[in-house]
Protein backbone atom coordinates (compact mmCIF):
# COMPACT_ATOMS: atom_id res chain seq x y z
CA UNK A 1 0.00 0.00 0.00
CA UNK A 2 1.74 3.05 -1.00
CA UNK A 3 1.95 6.18 1.41
CA UNK A 4 1.35 8.92 -1.37
CA UNK A 5 -1.42 9.28 -3.93
CA UNK A 6 -0.26 9.59 -6.95
CA UNK A 7 -2.67 13.11 -7.84
CA UNK A 8 -1.84 14.85 -4.48
CA UNK A 9 -2.61 18.38 -4.48
CA UNK A 10 -4.41 18.23 -8.15
CA UNK A 11 -7.08 19.90 -8.71
CA UNK A 12 -10.42 17.76 -7.95
CA UNK A 13 -12.26 18.46 -11.70
CA UNK A 14 -10.61 15.60 -14.19
CA UNK A 15 -9.79 18.21 -16.81
CA UNK A 16 -7.95 20.59 -15.04
CA UNK A 17 -6.41 17.45 -12.96
CA UNK A 18 -5.25 16.44 -16.54
CA UNK A 19 -3.47 19.53 -17.21
CA UNK A 20 -1.98 19.97 -13.51
CA UNK A 21 -0.48 16.36 -14.01
CA UNK A 22 1.09 16.99 -17.67
CA UNK A 23 2.86 20.02 -16.54
CA UNK A 24 4.02 18.20 -13.18
CA UNK A 25 5.28 15.48 -15.40
CA UNK A 26 7.62 18.03 -17.21
CA UNK A 27 9.30 19.55 -13.62
CA UNK A 28 8.98 16.48 -11.07
CA UNK A 29 12.59 15.30 -11.98
CA UNK A 30 14.04 18.86 -12.38
CA UNK A 31 16.89 19.93 -10.77
CA UNK A 32 17.06 20.99 -7.08
CA UNK A 33 17.97 24.67 -6.06
CA UNK A 34 17.73 25.34 -2.56
CA UNK A 35 19.02 29.11 -2.34
CA UNK A 36 18.62 29.52 1.21
CA UNK A 37 18.22 26.51 3.79
CA UNK A 38 19.74 25.35 7.03
CA UNK A 39 20.98 22.42 6.29
CA UNK A 40 24.32 21.48 8.24
CA UNK A 41 27.67 22.08 6.41
CA UNK A 42 29.52 19.40 9.26
CA UNK A 43 27.35 16.66 7.25
CA UNK A 44 28.41 17.31 3.87
CA UNK A 45 32.18 18.07 5.43
CA UNK A 46 32.60 14.99 7.24
CA UNK A 47 29.81 12.54 4.99
CA UNK A 48 28.92 10.32 8.25
CA UNK A 49 26.46 8.80 8.68
CA UNK A 50 23.55 10.19 10.50
CA UNK A 51 23.12 9.05 14.12
CA UNK A 52 19.74 6.98 14.14
CA UNK A 53 16.18 7.40 12.95
CA UNK A 54 14.92 9.87 15.68
CA UNK A 55 18.20 12.22 15.48
CA UNK A 56 17.41 12.13 11.81
CA UNK A 57 13.25 12.70 11.72
CA UNK A 58 12.34 14.35 15.34
CA UNK A 59 14.73 16.13 17.34
CA UNK A 60 16.13 18.65 15.01
CA UNK A 61 12.80 19.19 13.15
CA UNK A 62 10.48 22.21 15.52
CA UNK A 63 7.88 21.02 13.11
CA UNK A 64 7.37 17.95 14.52
CA UNK A 65 8.13 18.13 17.97
CA UNK A 66 6.34 22.02 18.27
CA UNK A 67 2.55 19.89 17.70
CA UNK A 68 3.65 17.19 19.93
CA UNK A 69 4.82 19.36 22.57
CA UNK A 70 1.27 21.17 21.88
CA UNK A 71 -0.37 18.23 23.07
CA UNK A 72 1.42 17.93 26.28
CA UNK A 73 4.73 16.13 25.12
CA UNK A 74 7.74 17.03 26.66
CA UNK A 75 10.57 18.40 25.37
CA UNK A 76 12.93 16.48 27.19
CA UNK A 77 11.27 13.19 26.23
CA UNK A 78 11.94 13.87 22.59
CA UNK A 79 15.64 14.47 22.86
CA UNK A 80 16.05 17.91 22.38
CA UNK A 81 19.15 19.50 24.44
CA UNK A 82 18.81 21.74 27.47
CA UNK A 83 20.91 24.82 27.48
CA UNK A 84 21.86 23.64 31.29
CA UNK A 85 22.78 20.73 29.65
CA UNK A 86 20.70 18.47 32.07
CA UNK A 87 19.26 15.20 31.22
CA UNK A 88 16.76 14.21 28.09
CA UNK A 89 15.67 11.37 27.13
CA UNK A 90 18.74 9.61 24.75
CA UNK A 91 17.47 6.29 23.48
CA UNK A 92 16.78 6.69 20.27
CA UNK A 93 14.02 3.98 19.84
CA UNK A 94 12.33 5.53 23.28
CA UNK A 95 12.49 8.55 21.33
CA UNK A 96 10.89 7.20 18.02
CA UNK A 97 7.94 5.23 19.80
CA UNK A 98 6.71 8.24 21.37
CA UNK A 99 6.74 10.48 18.41
CA UNK A 100 5.25 7.04 16.60
CA UNK A 101 2.81 7.38 19.01
CA UNK A 102 1.54 10.43 18.38
CA UNK A 103 2.04 10.71 14.49
CA UNK A 104 -2.34 11.09 14.08
CA UNK A 105 -1.44 14.44 15.39
CA UNK A 106 0.37 15.62 12.24
CA UNK A 107 -3.07 14.29 10.14
CA UNK A 108 -3.77 17.15 7.33
CA UNK A 109 -0.62 18.83 7.75
CA UNK A 110 2.88 19.76 5.40
CA UNK A 111 4.71 17.55 7.67
CA UNK A 112 3.08 14.74 7.48
CA UNK A 113 3.30 14.69 3.58
CA UNK A 114 6.87 15.48 3.91
CA UNK A 115 7.42 12.82 6.35
CA UNK A 116 5.51 9.80 4.49
CA UNK A 117 7.38 11.05 0.68
CA UNK A 118 10.79 10.91 2.82
CA UNK A 119 9.54 7.35 4.10
CA UNK A 120 8.17 6.29 1.26
CA UNK A 121 10.69 7.61 -1.56
CA UNK A 122 13.60 7.41 0.63
CA UNK A 123 13.55 4.19 2.84
CA UNK A 124 10.51 2.70 0.99
CA UNK A 125 8.42 1.83 3.26
CA UNK A 126 5.06 1.64 2.39
CA UNK A 127 2.95 0.97 5.60
CA UNK A 128 1.64 4.15 7.76
CA UNK A 129 3.92 5.24 10.65
CA UNK A 130 2.15 4.13 13.76
CA UNK A 131 2.68 2.56 17.38
CA UNK A 132 1.96 -0.86 15.98
CA UNK A 133 4.68 -0.07 13.04
CA UNK A 134 7.07 1.78 14.84
CA UNK A 135 9.89 -0.94 15.47
CA UNK A 136 9.80 -2.45 12.13
CA UNK A 137 10.20 1.33 10.64
CA UNK A 138 13.08 2.39 13.04
CA UNK A 139 15.02 -1.12 12.44
CA UNK A 140 14.53 -0.29 8.78
CA UNK A 141 16.01 2.91 8.54
CA UNK A 142 18.70 2.57 10.96
CA UNK A 143 19.54 -0.32 8.88
CA UNK A 144 19.68 1.90 5.54
CA UNK A 145 21.54 5.02 7.43
CA UNK A 146 24.20 2.37 8.29
CA UNK A 147 24.85 1.70 4.15
CA UNK A 148 27.09 4.35 2.31
CA UNK A 149 24.20 4.71 -0.19
CA UNK A 150 22.27 6.92 2.70
CA UNK A 151 25.37 9.31 3.38
CA UNK A 152 24.72 12.89 3.29
CA UNK A 153 26.58 13.15 -0.05
CA UNK A 154 25.21 10.09 -1.74
CA UNK A 155 21.84 11.74 -0.62
CA UNK A 156 22.51 15.10 -1.95
CA UNK A 157 23.31 13.43 -5.56
CA UNK A 158 20.27 11.49 -5.13
CA UNK A 159 17.85 13.80 -4.35
CA UNK A 160 19.17 15.66 -7.87
CA UNK A 161 20.44 19.49 -5.66
CA UNK A 162 21.77 21.23 -8.18
CA UNK A 163 23.09 23.74 -5.16
CA UNK A 164 22.27 24.16 -1.16
CA UNK A 165 22.76 27.29 0.28
CA UNK A 166 23.58 26.98 4.51
CA UNK A 167 23.01 30.00 6.44
CA UNK A 168 25.97 30.68 8.69
CA UNK A 169 26.20 33.61 11.80
CA UNK A 170 29.13 36.03 10.74
CA UNK A 171 31.19 34.99 13.62
CA UNK A 172 31.65 31.49 12.04
CA UNK A 173 34.68 30.57 10.57
CA UNK A 174 33.06 28.73 7.74
CA UNK A 175 35.42 25.87 8.71
CA UNK A 176 32.95 22.79 6.94
CA UNK A 177 32.75 24.96 4.35
CA UNK A 178 36.41 24.90 3.55
CA UNK A 179 36.50 21.21 4.33
CA UNK A 180 33.79 20.68 1.55
CA UNK A 181 35.85 22.84 -0.90
CA UNK A 182 39.16 20.85 0.22
CA UNK A 183 37.73 17.36 -0.28
CA UNK A 184 37.46 17.42 -4.12
CA UNK A 185 34.19 16.19 -3.66
CA UNK A 186 31.94 18.05 -6.26
CA UNK A 187 28.76 18.34 -5.22
CA UNK A 188 27.73 22.25 -4.48
CA UNK A 189 27.48 23.15 -0.90
CA UNK A 190 27.37 27.05 -0.73
CA UNK A 191 27.49 29.27 2.52
CA UNK A 192 25.16 32.66 3.07
CA UNK A 193 25.47 35.58 5.37
CA UNK A 194 23.09 36.20 8.33
CA UNK A 195 24.23 39.20 10.46
CA UNK A 196 21.64 39.02 13.05
CA UNK A 197 23.77 38.41 16.17
CA UNK A 198 25.88 41.93 15.13
CA UNK A 199 23.06 43.57 13.68
CA UNK A 200 20.19 43.32 16.54
CA UNK A 201 20.97 44.66 19.75
CA UNK A 202 18.33 42.73 21.17
CA UNK A 203 20.21 39.20 20.32
CA UNK A 204 22.00 37.64 23.14
CA UNK A 205 25.65 38.65 23.98
CA UNK A 206 25.53 41.67 21.35
CA UNK A 207 28.01 43.76 22.30
CA UNK A 208 30.93 40.73 23.22
CA UNK A 209 29.29 39.41 19.34
CA UNK A 210 30.28 42.66 17.40
CA UNK A 211 33.82 42.67 19.53
CA UNK A 212 34.67 39.37 18.38
CA UNK A 213 33.53 40.56 15.19
CA UNK A 214 35.03 42.80 14.71
CA UNK A 215 38.68 41.25 15.83
CA UNK A 216 37.90 38.29 13.22
CA UNK A 217 38.00 41.34 10.46
CA UNK A 218 40.65 43.09 11.78
CA UNK A 219 38.76 46.16 12.13
CA UNK A 220 37.93 48.81 15.25
CA UNK A 221 34.44 47.81 17.42
CA UNK A 222 34.91 51.03 18.79
CA UNK A 223 33.94 53.05 15.68
CA UNK A 224 30.78 52.90 13.29
CA UNK A 225 33.18 53.21 10.28
CA UNK A 226 35.04 50.88 12.04
CA UNK A 227 32.12 48.13 12.18
CA UNK A 228 30.78 48.88 8.68
CA UNK A 229 34.29 48.16 7.19
CA UNK A 230 34.16 44.33 9.21
CA UNK A 231 30.98 43.57 7.33
CA UNK A 232 32.76 44.26 4.10
CA UNK A 233 35.31 42.05 5.46
CA UNK A 234 33.12 39.04 6.04
CA UNK A 235 31.12 39.29 3.62
CA UNK A 236 33.72 39.39 1.04
CA UNK A 237 34.80 36.48 3.07
CA UNK A 238 32.02 34.61 2.85
CA UNK A 239 31.86 35.16 -0.76
CA UNK A 240 35.14 32.84 -1.33
CA UNK A 241 32.76 29.85 0.13
CA UNK A 242 30.22 30.93 -2.27
CA UNK A 243 27.87 32.94 -0.70
CA UNK A 244 25.22 34.82 -2.80
CA UNK A 245 23.20 36.09 -0.52
CA UNK A 246 22.29 37.49 2.86
CA UNK A 247 19.75 36.78 5.21
CA UNK A 248 18.31 38.83 7.69
CA UNK A 249 15.47 37.93 10.32
CA UNK A 250 14.48 40.89 11.69
CA UNK A 251 11.19 41.55 14.04
CA UNK A 252 10.11 43.77 11.68
CA UNK A 253 10.70 45.62 8.13
CA UNK A 254 11.77 48.76 9.36
CA UNK A 255 14.46 50.40 7.22
CA UNK A 256 15.89 53.89 8.33
CA UNK A 257 18.33 55.54 6.28
CA UNK A 258 20.52 58.54 8.64
CA UNK A 259 22.94 60.65 8.13
CA UNK A 260 27.08 59.25 9.02
CA UNK A 261 27.07 61.50 11.94
CA UNK A 262 23.47 60.17 13.17
CA UNK A 263 23.90 56.86 12.61
CA UNK A 264 27.52 56.63 14.49
CA UNK A 265 25.95 58.21 17.36
CA UNK A 266 22.87 55.30 17.21
CA UNK A 267 25.80 52.78 17.20
CA UNK A 268 27.74 53.98 19.98
CA UNK A 269 24.19 54.43 22.32
CA UNK A 270 23.88 50.48 21.21
CA UNK A 271 27.20 49.71 21.69
CA UNK A 272 26.75 51.65 25.34
CA UNK A 273 24.05 49.14 26.37
CA UNK A 274 22.22 52.49 27.30
CA UNK A 275 19.94 52.36 23.83
CA UNK A 276 15.73 52.07 24.42
CA UNK A 277 13.75 49.74 22.56
CA UNK A 278 12.94 52.60 20.01
CA UNK A 279 16.95 53.02 19.36
CA UNK A 280 17.83 49.43 19.02
CA UNK A 281 14.55 49.23 16.28
CA UNK A 282 16.06 51.82 14.52
CA UNK A 283 19.55 50.33 14.40
CA UNK A 284 18.02 47.34 13.07
CA UNK A 285 16.51 49.45 10.53
CA UNK A 286 19.66 51.42 9.60
CA UNK A 287 21.33 48.07 9.21
CA UNK A 288 19.03 46.75 6.70
CA UNK A 289 19.81 49.50 4.77
CA UNK A 290 23.44 49.64 4.92
CA UNK A 291 23.60 45.65 4.27
CA UNK A 292 21.16 46.83 0.76
CA UNK A 293 23.81 49.95 -0.16
CA UNK A 294 26.59 46.92 0.38
CA UNK A 295 25.10 44.58 -1.58
CA UNK A 296 24.99 47.20 -4.33
CA UNK A 297 29.27 47.02 -4.27
CA UNK A 298 29.72 43.14 -3.77
CA UNK A 299 26.31 41.64 -5.47
CA UNK A 300 25.36 39.78 -2.91
CA UNK A 301 21.43 39.04 -3.11
CA UNK A 302 19.68 40.36 0.18
CA UNK A 303 16.85 38.52 1.85
CA UNK A 304 14.40 40.01 4.30
CA UNK A 305 12.50 37.32 6.76
CA UNK A 306 11.03 39.83 9.02
CA UNK A 307 7.40 38.95 11.13
CA UNK A 308 8.56 36.14 13.81
CA UNK A 309 7.83 36.61 17.09
CA UNK A 310 11.27 34.70 18.32
CA UNK A 311 11.21 32.32 21.18
CA UNK A 312 7.45 33.63 22.50
CA UNK A 313 8.08 31.66 25.34
CA UNK A 314 9.84 32.47 28.18
CA UNK A 315 10.38 29.90 29.91
CA UNK A 316 10.95 27.59 27.38
CA UNK A 317 13.91 29.69 25.79
CA UNK A 318 15.15 30.03 29.22
CA UNK A 319 15.48 26.24 29.84
CA UNK A 320 15.83 25.25 25.71
CA UNK A 321 17.20 27.81 24.00
CA UNK A 322 16.50 29.35 20.89
CA UNK A 323 14.27 28.13 17.78
CA UNK A 324 12.23 25.51 19.87
CA UNK A 325 9.41 26.29 17.83
CA UNK A 326 7.91 29.08 19.91
CA UNK A 327 8.45 31.63 16.76
CA UNK A 328 4.77 33.24 16.22
CA UNK A 329 3.98 34.98 12.92
CA UNK A 330 3.31 38.67 13.51
CA UNK A 331 1.43 41.74 12.01
CA UNK A 332 4.03 43.19 9.63
CA UNK A 333 4.01 46.45 7.78
CA UNK A 334 6.49 47.00 4.14
CA UNK A 335 4.78 49.87 2.53
CA UNK A 336 6.03 52.10 5.10
CA UNK A 337 8.70 50.37 6.89
CA UNK A 338 10.03 49.90 3.47
CA UNK A 339 10.12 53.11 2.43
CA UNK A 340 14.11 54.64 3.60
CA UNK A 341 15.56 51.72 2.23
CA UNK A 342 13.26 51.79 -1.40
CA UNK A 343 14.06 55.77 -1.65
CA UNK A 344 17.63 55.05 -1.39
CA UNK A 345 18.37 52.21 -3.65
CA UNK A 346 15.01 51.53 -4.59
CA UNK A 347 15.45 52.05 -8.29
CA UNK A 348 18.26 50.05 -8.45
CA UNK A 349 18.07 47.42 -11.51
CA UNK A 350 21.42 45.26 -10.09
CA UNK A 351 20.22 44.95 -6.86
CA UNK A 352 17.75 42.20 -5.50
CA UNK A 353 16.12 42.43 -2.37
CA UNK A 354 13.75 39.01 -1.98
CA UNK A 355 10.72 40.02 0.59
CA UNK A 356 8.99 37.09 2.93
CA UNK A 357 6.55 37.41 4.81
CA UNK A 358 4.61 36.02 7.89
CA UNK A 359 1.56 37.82 7.56
CA UNK A 360 -0.92 36.81 4.50
CA UNK A 361 -2.47 39.70 4.75
CA UNK A 362 0.15 42.04 3.14
CA UNK A 363 0.42 39.69 0.10
CA UNK A 364 -2.38 42.12 -2.18
CA UNK A 365 -2.32 44.63 -0.54
CA UNK A 366 1.25 45.66 0.52
CA UNK A 367 3.49 42.85 -1.00
CA UNK A 368 2.94 42.31 -4.57
CA UNK A 369 2.44 46.20 -5.44
CA UNK A 370 5.62 46.83 -4.09
CA UNK A 371 7.56 44.04 -6.45
CA UNK A 372 4.95 45.00 -9.02
CA UNK A 373 7.09 48.47 -9.51
CA UNK A 374 10.54 48.57 -7.62
CA UNK A 375 13.20 46.81 -10.34
CA UNK A 376 15.00 45.90 -6.97
CA UNK A 377 12.28 43.76 -5.36
CA UNK A 378 11.51 40.30 -5.63
CA UNK A 379 8.63 37.87 -3.31
CA UNK A 380 10.02 35.27 -1.79
CA UNK A 381 7.76 32.09 -1.06
CA UNK A 382 5.71 31.42 1.14
CA UNK A 383 7.46 30.51 4.27
CA UNK A 384 7.57 28.71 7.07
CA UNK A 385 3.67 28.12 8.46
CA UNK A 386 2.83 28.86 4.82
CA UNK A 387 4.92 26.37 3.04
CA UNK A 388 2.23 24.61 2.59
CA UNK A 389 -0.82 23.77 -0.03
CA UNK A 390 -3.25 26.25 1.10
CA UNK A 391 -0.06 28.77 1.75
CA UNK A 392 1.16 28.13 -1.78
CA UNK A 393 -1.74 28.73 -3.25
CA UNK A 394 -3.28 31.54 -1.59
CA UNK A 395 0.22 33.41 -2.54
CA UNK A 396 -0.36 32.38 -6.43
CA UNK A 397 -3.90 33.50 -5.96
CA UNK A 398 -2.91 37.22 -4.22
CA UNK A 399 0.24 38.32 -6.04
CA UNK A 400 -0.27 37.01 -9.74
CA UNK A 401 -2.32 39.95 -10.54
CA UNK A 402 -0.29 42.62 -9.54
CA UNK A 403 3.26 41.10 -9.20
CA UNK A 404 3.08 39.05 -11.88
CA UNK A 405 5.18 35.59 -11.78
CA UNK A 406 8.59 36.68 -12.82
CA UNK A 407 8.75 38.83 -9.57
CA UNK A 408 8.71 36.01 -8.08
CA UNK A 409 11.78 33.33 -7.13
CA UNK A 410 10.62 29.80 -7.53
CA UNK A 411 11.21 27.86 -4.20
CA UNK A 412 13.05 27.56 -2.05
CA UNK A 413 12.70 25.20 0.97
CA UNK A 414 14.23 26.78 4.03
CA UNK A 415 14.71 23.59 6.47
CA UNK A 416 16.90 21.88 8.68
CA UNK A 417 15.16 18.61 7.64
CA UNK A 418 17.23 17.32 5.02
CA UNK A 419 15.44 14.49 4.04
CA UNK A 420 12.48 16.71 3.65
CA UNK A 421 14.10 18.58 0.79
CA UNK A 422 12.24 16.72 -2.49
CA UNK A 423 9.18 16.25 -0.61
CA UNK A 424 8.80 20.22 -0.35
CA UNK A 425 10.19 21.01 -3.85
CA UNK A 426 7.42 18.39 -5.13
CA UNK A 427 4.69 20.20 -2.88
CA UNK A 428 5.58 23.90 -4.50
CA UNK A 429 5.87 21.88 -7.97
CA UNK A 430 2.77 20.00 -7.83
CA UNK A 431 0.65 23.37 -6.26
CA UNK A 432 2.30 25.30 -9.06
CA UNK A 433 1.43 22.77 -11.45
CA UNK A 434 -2.22 22.94 -10.56
CA UNK A 435 -2.13 26.58 -10.07
CA UNK A 436 -1.03 26.55 -13.98
CA UNK A 437 -3.29 24.79 -14.74
CA UNK A 438 -6.50 26.61 -13.63
CA UNK A 439 -4.80 29.62 -15.80
CA UNK A 440 -4.99 27.83 -18.85
CA UNK A 441 -8.37 26.19 -17.88
CA UNK A 442 -10.11 29.74 -17.48
CA UNK A 443 -8.42 30.79 -20.80
CA UNK A 444 -5.82 32.81 -18.62
CA UNK A 445 -2.50 31.60 -20.08
CA UNK A 446 -1.95 29.64 -23.15
CA UNK A 447 -0.76 26.41 -22.72
CA UNK A 448 2.51 26.26 -24.10
CA UNK A 449 3.49 29.18 -21.91
CA UNK A 450 1.92 27.29 -18.96
CA UNK A 451 4.90 24.69 -20.07
CA UNK A 452 7.65 27.37 -20.18
CA UNK A 453 6.64 28.92 -16.57
CA UNK A 454 6.71 25.03 -15.21
CA UNK A 455 9.89 25.24 -15.73
CA UNK A 456 10.78 29.09 -14.76
CA UNK A 457 9.28 28.42 -10.92
CA UNK A 458 10.82 24.88 -10.57
CA UNK A 459 14.18 26.36 -10.58
CA UNK A 460 14.81 28.72 -13.62
CA UNK A 461 14.20 31.38 -11.25
CA UNK A 462 15.67 30.50 -8.24
CA UNK A 463 18.92 29.96 -9.95
CA UNK A 464 18.48 33.64 -11.70
CA UNK A 465 17.29 35.74 -8.85
CA UNK A 466 19.73 34.36 -6.15
CA UNK A 467 22.25 34.47 -8.72
CA UNK A 468 23.35 30.53 -9.61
Amino acid sequence: MALLDADRLFPVEERVRGMARALYDTVKDAPIISPHGHTDPRWFAENAAFPDPAQLFVTPDHYVFRMLHSQGVKLESLGVPRADGGPVETDGRTIWRRFAEHFHLLRATPSRIWLDHAFETVFGLDQRLSAATADMYYDHIAECLAKPEFRPRALFERFKIDVIATTESPLDDLKWHRMIRESGWTGRVITAYRPDPVVDPDFGGFVQNVEQFCAMAGEDPGSYAGYLAAHRNRRAYFKEFGATSTDHGHPTATTHNFGPQEAAALYDRVMSGQADAAEREAFRGQMLTEMAKMSLDDGLVMQIHPGAFRNHSGPVLDRFGRDKGYDIPSRTDYVTALKPLLDAVGEEPNLTVILFTLDETTYARELAPLAGVYPCLRLGPPWWFHDSYEGMWRFRQMTTETAGLYNTVGFNDDTRAFCSIPARHDVSRRVDSAFLATLVATGRLAEDEAFEVAQDLAHRLARQAYRL
